[in-house]
């Protein structure tokens, strides 16, 4: 059996600095992908290619799913956003291969701080990234998913967590 980890939250939440703090060993190592790495075509395009947002975010999170359920690597991480619905559903398509989404979230003002000042983003320090946060927290809620809260977290203890979700006793994971 295989497995997929989906690190998965809004802008400002930590997901890509945890991904490259894990990609740094084992068994991560060469076997961390990035959800934007496919290109994230213009909302323009979305709409007439996809028929908006939504559906290009399916697409793409049933293309990531596929393609990494192809591979043989035993532990795979896959860092972006999407809906943990959309997840689920791409993965009832593959019965040798174990999906988890885990949710990376912060508390508003922490989420608010990361973009405007630390990433120099304010555009997307918005209120509806608020609520897209918070919309993913309900799913996961609503999914039972682990949510870990990264608003006092170094990026170290964090991805500590992520690992301390899973043991898988035939891969070998390095402190």
């Amino acid at each position: 059996m295989r497995d997929i980890v989906c690190l998965i939250g809004a802008s400002g939440v930590g997901k890509t600095t945890v991904a490259r703090h894990l990609a740094t060993r084992s068994p991560w190592a060469g076997q961390t992908f990035y959800f934007d790495h496919i290109g994230v075509p213009s909302a323009e395009t979305m709409e007439r290619e996809f028929g908006g947002g939504e559906a290009w975010q399916k697409w793409a999170t049933f293309r990531w799913i596929a393609d990494l359920a192809e591979r043989r690597p035993a532990i795979q991480l896959l860092e972006g956003q999407t809906r943990p619905s959309y997840i689920a559903e791409a993965a009832a398509r593959y019965h040798d291969v174990r999906i988890h989404p885990v949710l990376l979230d912060c508390r508003r003002e922490v989420r608010h701080h990361r973009l405007a000042f630390e990433r120099n983003q304010p555009e997307l320090a918005t209120a509806r990234m608020q609520e897209w946060a918070a919309y993913l927290r309900g799913q996961a809620d609503a999914l039972g998913l682990p949510v870990i809260d990264t608003s006092d977290l170094p990026v170290e203890k964090v991805a500590a967590s992520v690992e301390s979700l899973f043991r898988w006793d035939d891969v070998p994971t390095t402190p």
